[in-house]
């Protein structure tokens, strides 16, 4: 299965990302071999939320590790079939092993405001 964390760099040491939309990378994990494809995130002026949902189902992404999610983004990825699990922090590694744990919440609405990826 494929998931993906947001990162502020291309590997396992890079810091997970807060904000889903405006994240610098994407590591799109295989969890059975755990090898990472790492794509950076060009997010446009407006709308990097949705734009970043299309990128998670392009790549097959069934679920998303981040901080939060606005409610643009939190409806792409509904509309897609893609979970979303919120409050990652630490590096990669850190966000990925306590998804695989189980101790990430999964949202079940938006977590972040709208237009601002969940900055406060």
């Amino acid at each position: 299965m494929k998931v993906c964390v947001t990162a502020a760099g291309t590997d396992w040491s890079a810091a997970a990302q807060p904000n889903f939309g405006r994240a610098p990378y994407f590591l799109f994990i295989e969890t059975g071999s755990e090898t990472i494809d790492a794509v950076t995130n060009r997010p446009g002026a407006h709308g990097a939320g949705v734009q970043a949902a299309q990128v998670m189902s392009e790549r097959g992404a069934k679920a998303v590790i981040t901080g939060a999610v606005g409610p643009n983004a939190y409806q792409g990825l509904a509309a897609a079939g893609i979970d979303v699990y919120v409050g990652a922090t630490g590096t990669v590694r850190e966000a990925y092993d306590a998804y695989c744990a189980g101790t990430l919440r999964q949202a079940n609405a938006p977590t972040g405001r709208p237009h601002g990826g969940g900055r406060r």
